[in-house]
């Protein structure tokens, strides 16, 4: 939920025969684990900042090229309704976004394409099918849209299926602000995701979005106009006004339930929430309810204390007297924010 010149033409068939002429998948040299060092100094000169101009302001993230012909990778939530896009490269060349070749709202995926006048470097895209909770990864990330990188290591937590549409990697590598669109890799320096959210309150709660996506968008671009692109990804106030409806409880609606237990609670609620809102903001109001649904049911059914049962329950039942996936949604986050809300009083008032 939100809480945050002409066009030339290009021939599909031109740029599938150019991939296929200078893509790593057929020229990838021996696979050898890299340091952390080496995978950010190969990377650095191929990750870029994207500046997308929305409404009267600017959103700022982070990109990668994937293709030496100068088609970059970023999250599409990053340029979403812009049709003045500007990639800065390491050594401070800007360049604005000719076109768009991809668009994956189900996965918060874009491919935008820069003109280049020489190769750019770019980024070997791993096979995110065969990554592991375990695995080491490392993310490169632009920091408040600078090109001054931060780097953060950290392992796959596990591997998150949030929808029939969308598989999301979980990782305790912390993902800087305006580094959303950034590259994650793996131990061989191959991107095998693309920082999608994160978490602050410390819960390692950051996600990526499987590379095999942007694989899958590579094989088949579909070039648009900045003006196409613009429209079609604009998000236009639809549907029921809501008004919140947040509950406030009594601290005693948590008596009976440890600290631990309203921990646990806690964490899944911010979690339901990282990964609900992206899709609640990409219009998927339906698939953003049923994660929030999946966490409400579960606690109403087996949250320590009566009174936290309740107020799922109390949430649950408001869902079901509201008709559109819109309004349903709205039902169980102001359900969380007011939990939420009681938990914090309760620790206020308890920590010396």
């Amino acid at each position: 939920m939100s809480y945050a010149g002409s066009v030339k033409a290009l021939s599909i068939t031109a740029i599938a025969v150019a991939l296929a002429s200078c893509s790593g998948s057929q020229h990838r040299p021996p696979r050898s684990r890299l340091s952390v060092k080496e995978i950010v100094e190969q990377s650095k000169p191929a990750i870029v900042r994207i500046e997308a101009k929305v409404g009267g302001g600017v959103q700022v993230g982070t990109g990668f090229a994937v293709d030496a012909s100068g088609i970059i990778a970023t999250n599409l939530h990053v340029v979403a309704g812009s049709e003045d896009i500007r990639v800065t490269l390491l050594d401070g060349q800007a360049f604005d976004v000719a076109r768009v070749v991809g668009v994956d709202p189900d996965r918060d995926l874009t491919l935008l394409s820069i003109e280049m006048s020489a190769p750019m470097p770019s980024l070997i895209l791993g096979d995110s099918d065969l990554v592991s909770a375990g695995d080491p990864v490392v993310a490169i990330g632009n920091p408040l849209g600078m090109l001054d990188y931060t780097v953060s290591d950290g392992l796959i937590s596990s591997i998150r299926v949030a929808s029939d549409q969308l598989t999301l990697l979980q990782t305790s590598a912390p993902i800087s602000q305006g580094s959303s669109g950034g590259p994650l890799f793996n131990p061989f320096g191959e991107v095998i995701g693309v920082a999608m959210a994160i978490f602050t309150e410390g819960q390692n709660l950051n996600l990526a979005i499987p590379s095999n996506y942007v694989t899958t968008m590579l094989s088949a671009l579909r070039p648009i106009s900045m003006e196409e692109f613009a429209a079609s990804t604009r998000h236009e106030p639809t549907g029921p006004q809501i008004v919140r409806q947040v509950p406030v409880h009594e601290v005693s609606v948590i008596d009976g339930c440890s600290d631990d237990h309203l921990l646990e609670i806690a964490k899944a609620i911010a979690e339901a929430i990282e990964l609900g809102a992206p899709l609640y903001n990409e219009g998927k109001h339906l698939e953003c309810f049923k994660i929030y649904e999946g966490t409400v049911d579960h606690y109403r059914r087996d949250a320590q204390c009566e009174g936290v049962r309740n107020a799922f329950a109390a949430g649950l039942d408001r869902a079901a007297a509201v008709t559109s996936p819109t309004e349903k949604a709205w039902a169980l986050r102001d359900t969380f924010d007011g939990l939420l809300e009681v938990i914090v009083r309760r620790k206020s008032t308890t920590t010396p």
